[in-house]
């Protein structure tokens, strides 16, 4: 029988990549080059996000998934994320592509006029590098979260720019209500700093959305104020995708119409002239071959039977 050399003999401990060293079982391959889907659990920011920002980021330099360092698609900010928990990779991309985004990168933090080049390019390109990653990946769960946050986004754009990706109803005076969409629940979230319900709002809701199981969030304790949730059947096509953001534009409007009717018809009048953003209309994706069709009405059962 052949003897085992010592070295064979003694079982020797898997080497780790040092890329994922300080994230112990959790990944064996660098996350550089990957395409990742990210949400408020990776980074510490607003709750609701950034208005450029669309949760699709191509990572930068991932030797360690808890100090990663990406670049959003959608606002091209360098930003620095804890991707070693629920990481979605949806796509990866070329090396020679990532070393043309650092060479975009490098270009635009020169001064000069290459580098305001350079930083009207980057924007675009990425923009243009999250498309072709989504047509790529379709329509389904994972992408279904980066979709409605483009959606959400062109709606906020239209109707309350600012910093954040939300919508913001002044009611009165003192009384204000922010509305954001909480993309893992589907729901539409209206948070508000009052203590007892309002039943002012709560009617407004039921206008505004009322086909919808309307809910409200009593804190348990602490100094957060009570929320109210617009919850949406979750969306199996790119069609009801858009049809969501659709009904979620159109309810919000309805608000700043009863609430805000001079806001509104400010709005009203830039987007008559200009259109309603829509970026989800560049997208072409594939929809399933089974369409489904509502059922109303009691059932027809004449000619159920043939003698």
């Amino acid at each position: 029988m052949t003897e085992l050399s010592p070295d064979l003999a003694t079982p020797q401990p898997a080497s780790r990549p040092e890329a994922m060293a300080d994230v112990p079982g959790v990944c064996e391959v660098p996350l550089t080059r990957a395409v990742v889907q990210y949400r408020g659990v990776h980074e510490a920011d607003l709750p609701e996000g950034r208005i450029e920002d669309i949760g699709l980021a191509l990572v930068l330099d991932g030797s360690f998934a808890s100090a990663s360092q990406v670049l959003d698609l959608g606002s091209a900010r360098v930003k620095q994320l804890d991707l070693s928990t629920e990481l979605v990779v949806l796509d990866w991309v070329y090396e020679p592509t990532l070393k043309h985004v650092h060479q975009l990168l490098r270009a635009a933090a020169d001064p000069s006029a290459q580098g305001r080049q350079a930083r009207r390019a980057l924007a675009p390109y990425c923009f243009d590098l999250a498309m072709r990653v989504l047509l790529r990946a379709g329509y389904g769960p994972l992408s279904r979260p980066i979709l409605l946050r483009i959606g959400f986004r062109d709606i906020c754009r239209d109707l309350d720019l600012h910093e954040g990706t939300s919508v913001r109803i002044a009611m009165g005076r003192g009384r204000l209500a922010r509305a954001r969409l909480d993309f893992d629940a589907n729901a539409l979230v209206f948070g508000t700093a009052f203590r007892e319900p309002d039943e002012i709002l709560e009617d407004a809701l039921r206008g505004a959305f009322p086909s919808r199981d309307l809910r409200r969030v009593v804190p348990s304790e602490g100094a957060e104020g009570i929320s109210y949730q617009v919850r949406f059947p979750l969306p199996l096509s790119f069609a009801e995708a858009r049809a969501q953001v659709k009904e979620t534009r159109e309810g919000l409007a309805h608000l700043l119409a009863r609430f805000e009717p001079h806001r509104y018809r400010a709005l009203q009048e830039v987007m008559e002239t200009f259109g309603a953003r829509e970026t989800l209309a560049r997208l072409h994706l594939r929809e399933p071959r089974e369409q489904t069709q509502p059922l109303s009405g009691p059932p027809n059962l004449g000619g159920a039977f043939v003698h």
